[in-house]
């Protein structure tokens, strides 16, 4: 199993999300994991409509650790036109529901015995 299938099926990416590449910073001690939005329908995240793409935004997340390295997801979030919303940002599935915070769903509320270690 190559990286990039390694992480997704980690990170539970999945389509229309695909991971685009893994990179590693010794230095820094991180772990980059690069996500793009493959394509499919844009849905407002307020009304559920289709709308079509405004643009995209590069957003970073904070996720569990992966061995001794803070893991970070990188990816060009979609921004969709919906007629009634005007421009909102398509929700990602790692992500909390309206959270402005940086960390992934499972950074934030990690599964029963694990434990987040701090830099």
């Amino acid at each position: 199993m190559r990286d990039r299938e390694l992480y997704a099926k980690i990170l539970g990416i999945e389509a229309p999300w695909r991971v685009e590449g893994v990179g590693l910073k010794l230095e820094e001690g991180e772990g980059v994991v690069q996500v793009e939005h493959v394509g499919g329908e844009l849905r407002c995240p307020e009304c559920g409509r289709g709308g079509s793409r405004y643009d995209t935004r590069q957003r970073r997340w904070r996720h569990l650790d992966t061995c001794q390295y803070r893991t970070v997801l990188e990816a060009g979030v979609p921004r969709v036109e919906c007629e009634e919303h005007k421009v909102k940002q398509v929700r990602v599935p790692w992500g909390e529901e309206r959270s402005r915070r940086c960390g992934t769903a499972r950074y934030r509320r990690p599964g029963p015995g694990a434990t987040r270690s701090t830099p």
